[in-house]
């Protein structure tokens, strides 16, 4: 019986284990090439497995800083989707692939050895051409050609020696096309983009935070070529930044090193944009747009910078036990608001992208288009409300959060129905006034994906909104009490409220939101889902 050709799901399994059931059956021997030292490769079905009475000498860094050799495995398997690239040269196999190091990252390793028989030269290219098969399966393109921004501030600096350190070695084995350019200014890499020869790459990958995808996603939107652009070229994040969902959710990790054999390995996806208009500008959202306290807590904290990513976390808090509120109105074209239908939904949905083979429903390349982009249904901020949208005041608002993905932060999936293709965003919004012990208790629940199922919580799908955001005239309180509140809120000085695109600040003024749906394309692990399984209860 011969191994099948498909590739495991690498969420199914720990990438980094030995996957069980990869042993093939002794009949197909071309599934298995003989080497130099007595030792054996094999084609399983779902691994390489190496056999090598060698391996048992090898030292081991687990075992006394690898003084003393391991003597319990002469077997080796690694799986495919950790197979980088793999050649014959001067009758020498050469087999590099990621291997784990530590518990959140990956190194380059790699094996080599000499065909003995020179008259089975022609057998061994046969075998090394069906391993690089079944790494690279159908939907994973071989060799991508990928434009690589880095923003040297990124990650309070770190970024570029991220780069150096755990990305570029992965992209090199995987025998990737790279070209490197570093961002000189803010909207950088949106002018980049916009120039890009996009019959050149395939792939643009931002190692940065979330900033520079929302800049390349509206770079290319800029062309006049700006569909056939933005369908053609895969925008992906090597998490370099302090925000990282982009990662988290296509990458399921923010992790440097994993997200890049991620994306070596990743699949074609569309994935909806969302074009925002606000006065006489428009714009493309690929992550969320957010009023109220997530906006605040985000880009009013600044004073708390010192306090890392928990700052986020604790601006929420604060701002919650204070039943701080955002006036405004909002209408909105909803195309589900009952928790149930949606959560069912999304259950169809899951089941059956995992029914339609993953990996080997990836979308072809598109050839290249000149279409610009696809006209507003909707309208846009200037132009009149549209019949069907729906109009609510909202004098006690606390948070209004529409999300595009379901993580916005590790362990934070906000939004846990979330789908990359679906046509819709996902609106949370919850009242200012909300009892602060029913608050905590939704905070504390949002990892796992259950504040969905808080009755307090309007979840709905929506295709298009306006928002229309209330100026509050802030009395400033004097006396040692409040100035300790503000300072504990991370609090400045600001006149206005805050509005949140992307983890980007804009303009404190009326805007409007509608979903495109499948304007935007990346790589992801699954395809057409992201890396977040759902609510509780979600098969």
């Amino acid at each position: 019986m011969s191994a099948r050709l498909t590739q495991p799901n690498p969420d199914s399994i720990d990438p980094f284990e030995d996957p069980a059931g990869s042993e093939v059956s002794n009949a197909d021997t071309s599934l298995t090439l003989t080497v130099d030292r007595n030792a054996t490769l094999t084609l399983g079905t779902d691994a390489l497995i190496i056999l090598d009475e060698g391996l048992k000498y090898r030292r081991q860094p687990r075992n006394f800083c690898g003084l003393l050799p391991q003597l319990s495995k002469t077997t080796r398997a690694v799986p495919f989707y950790n197979v980088l690239w793999a050649e014959l040269v001067d009758f020498e196999v050469t087999i590099h692939y990621a291997r784990s190091s530590g518990k959140n990252a990956c190194r380059v390793a790699y094996v080599n050895y000499a065909v003995l028989d020179k008259t089975y030269l022609a057998q061994a290219q046969r075998w090394v051409d069906a391993l690089l098969n079944r790494a690279y399966p159908a939907g994973v393109r071989k060799r991508p050609r990928m434009k690589v921004m880095i923003n040297p501030k990124g990650g309070q600096g770190y970024a570029q020696k991220l780069w150096r350190k755990e990305i570029e070695k992965i992209f090199a084995a995987a025998h990737c096309e790279v070209d490197v350019e570093r961002t000189a200014y803010r909207g950088h890499a949106a002018d980049m983009a916009e120039q890009l020869d996009v019959n050149a790459f395939d792939v643009v990958a931002c190692a940065s935070g979330d900033g520079l995808p929302h800049e390349v996603f509206n770079g290319l939107a800029r062309r006049k070529d700006a569909t056939g652009a933005l369908r053609k070229i895969a925008v992906v994040q090597l998490p370099c930044g302090t925000g990282n969902a982009m990662s988290l959710n296509l990458n399921g990790t923010d992790s440097p090193s994993l997200a890049a054999l991620a994306i070596v390995k990743g699949v074609r996806t569309p994935m909806d944009l969302v074009a925002i208009t606000q006065g006489d500008q428009k714009y493309y959202s690929f992550l969320s747009q957010s009023v109220g306290i997530i906006a605040e807590s985000d880009l009013g904290t600044e004073r708390l910078r010192w306090m890392g990513p928990m700052r986020f976390t604790w601006g929420i808090l604060v701002r919650l036990l204070g039943k701080t509120v955002y006036p405004a109105e909002l209408s909105v074209a909803v195309d589900e608001d009952d928790k149930r239908i949606i959560k069912e939904q999304y259950r169809k949905a899951r089941t059956t992208h995992e029914l339609s083979g993953l990996q080997h429903t990836s979308p072809a390349i598109p050839r290249p288009s000149t279409d610009s982009l696809p006209a507003l249904r909707y309208g846009t901020i200037n132009t009149p409300l549209p019949a069907n949208f729906t109009h609510q005041s909202l004098p006690t608002l606390g948070n209004f959060y529409t999300g595009n993905m379901a993580y916005m932060a590790p362990s934070t999936p906000f939004f846990p129905v979330a789908l990359p293709s679906d046509g819709c965003q996902d609106m949370v919004i919850v009242d200012g006034l909300l009892p602060r012990l029913t608050a905590l208790r939704m905070l504390t629940t949002v990892e796992s994906g259950a504040n969905i199922d808080f009755p307090e919580v309007s979840y709905r799908k929506v295709t298009a909104y306006r928002m229309t955001p209330r100026a509050v005239e802030k009395r400033e309180r004097k006396g040692w009490r409040a100035k300790f509140g503000r300072w504990l809120g991370g609090q400045g000085g600001q006149k206005q409220g805050f509005i949140a695109v992307d983890g980007e600040r804009v303009p404190f003024e009326a805007f409007q939101a509608e979903v495109v749906p499948g304007l935007g394309t990346v790589l992801s692990k699954r395809g057409g889902v992201y890396e977040f399984e759902g609510p509780p209860g979600t098969p």
